[in-house]
């Protein structure tokens, strides 16, 4: 009796998934690492609290269109305007 594997994962990609990568290890308790950006991302550490946000809500439906549950960087993709994303950012940051 054999056992027939219809796919194998490379280990690499199995540990990419679960090991943690430096910058995620970088991340305190409470906050969650977004990648910001329309062309090149770039990489923020924000309060979980913020992605309650109706504003936030929004880009998160947009990346779920656009990315699904796989999203390129391995982190939270959320494709506006970086400027946009800011500007969000402190006015929750200063209320």
């Amino acid at each position: 009796m054999a056992i027939h594997f219809q796919r194998i994962i490379p280990a690499k990609q199995i540990l990419k998934r679960i090991l943690p990568s430096p910058e995620s290890a970088n991340v305190p308790k409470g906050y969650v690492p977004v990648y910001v950006g329309e062309t090149q991302k770039k990489r923020f550490v924000i309060l979980i609290s913020y992605l309650k946000h109706p504003s936030f809500q929004n880009w998160l439906s947009k990346a779920e269109e656009e990315f699904g549950f796989d999203h390129p960087l391995g982190g939270l993709t959320i494709p506006c305007r970086e400027e946009s994303f800011i500007d969000l950012a402190c006015s929750l940051n200063c209320s």
